[in-house]
Order: structure tokens, then sequence, then C-alpha cells
């Protein structure tokens, strides 16, 4: 994408009404606290997608569920243009945005104010000494605890077969509570229509013949 593109993109999501960015705010107090009465307006469960990118897997479960409040977040503004622009234009009032650090995420949200996570094709962080950013490290189940309602789900779908093993082996640390572990999607669950949703960058592994994984879980208190 040109730079150009990239400035354009910018300069829409500083003035799209579903994207809230982390320079908003300064000293004001963010949405925390307040998500369900003020800026969705109803009480439905709200979803998180981490690390969003184009945020085509919170457009699609919003699509799917609209029943419930869906929140992509990511910190590039220019991949979150794509699924803000899509809301906007189709009306979905049931979904907003955010650009910020994942590890901000508590001074976003009070504890409870959150009832599912998706993580969907997350950078797997291959070098050990990076193992502490992956989004299913201990560090940021922490994170996740300081949002979540008691029993809420984690979904975790990813092309690496490194950062599958690596979760397996922190939930089983963390004595956390699998929900669904699927080794190969495709292999084991062809027609799930929700685990076989794809990407853009899903459709490039399995062209690239790599083996798509899905884990469910949930947090030990």
């Amino acid at each position: 994408m040109g730079n150009k593109n990239k400035l354009k993109r910018f300069e829409d999501i500083a003035r799209f009404e579903n994207v809230f960015e982390y320079t908003d705010f300064g000293d004001k107090p963010t949405p925390k606290g307040k998500w369900h009465k003020e800026i969705f307006e109803n009480e439905n469960p709200i979803v998180l997608e981490l690390a969003c990118g184009k945020a085509e897997y919170t457009i699609y479960l919003a699509e799917k569920n609209p029943d419930k409040n869906y929140i992509g977040i990511d910190l590039k503004g220019n991949r979150i243009w794509k699924g803000a622009s899509y809301a906007l234009q189709n009306g979905m009032n049931h979904v907003r945005f955010i650009r910020m650090l994942i590890d901000h995420l508590p001074d976003y949200f009070e504890k409870g104010e959150v009832d599912e996570i998706w993580i969907t094709f997350p950078d797997p962080h291959l070098r050990e000494s990076r193992s502490r950013q992956r989004l299913t490290s201990p560090k940021f189940l922490n994170i996740y605890r300081k949002l979540l309602n008691p029993g809420s789900s984690i979904h975790l779908k990813t092309d690496s077969d490194l950062l599958y093993e690596f979760t397996l082996e922190t939930i089983k640390e963390e004595r956390c509570e699998i929900i669904k572990k699927v080794d190969d999607i495709y292999k084991e669950e062809p027609g799930n229509e929700l685990l076989t949703h794809q990407t853009f960058y899903e459709k490039k592994h399995l062209k690239a013949g790599k083996t798509i994984h899905y884990i469910a879980f949930r947090l030990s208190e």
C-alpha cells in the first residue's frame, strides 16, 4: 500500500465514529465500565477480537450474531480501516474498534465487562526470547483475567505449530480448562462454518500447505 493511501486511511479512522484511538484520551477517561450503557446502549455480551488486522473475523462473527457486541483491537490503523469502513457502511451498530496495544486492555475494560475473546492468526513470536509477547502467554492470560467474566471462553485459531503447542502447554501449566481442541480444522471439522471462515491470511497459509489449529479454553480463577 502506498504512503498516500496509508495516510488517507489514518485520516479516515480518526473521524470514524466506530473507532477509538489511544490518542483520543490522554488525560481523559477511556470508555472503561461504560461500554454497555454509553457505547452500545444495550446489555448484550461483549466479544473482543485481539490483533484483529483487517477485522475479517470481527465482521463475520458480528454478522452471524447481531445479539452480541463486537470490538476489534489492533495497533495498526490502516488495517482496522477495512473492517471499520465495512461496519459503518452496513449500519453495524454493534461493532466498534480500538487502536491500541493489547497490554493496555485493563485501561479500557472493567472486570466482568468482556464475555469472550477471539485471537485469530496472531504473531507467534518464533524466537524464544519473545515468548512472553505471545497472546496466549501467562502475561496475557493474567491481563484477560482482569476483564473477562468468570467462565468466559478464549478462542485461538493459528497456523503456527509452535504457538499451538505453546498454548496447550500454557493451558496445562495455568490449570485452565480446555473446551475444545482441533489439531487440524480442515481434516477434522471441514463442515464447521465458524472455524472454516477464511481470512486473507488464512487463505495464504492454506495455499502454502499449512495446518490450521483451534483451541477454545477457559481461564482458571
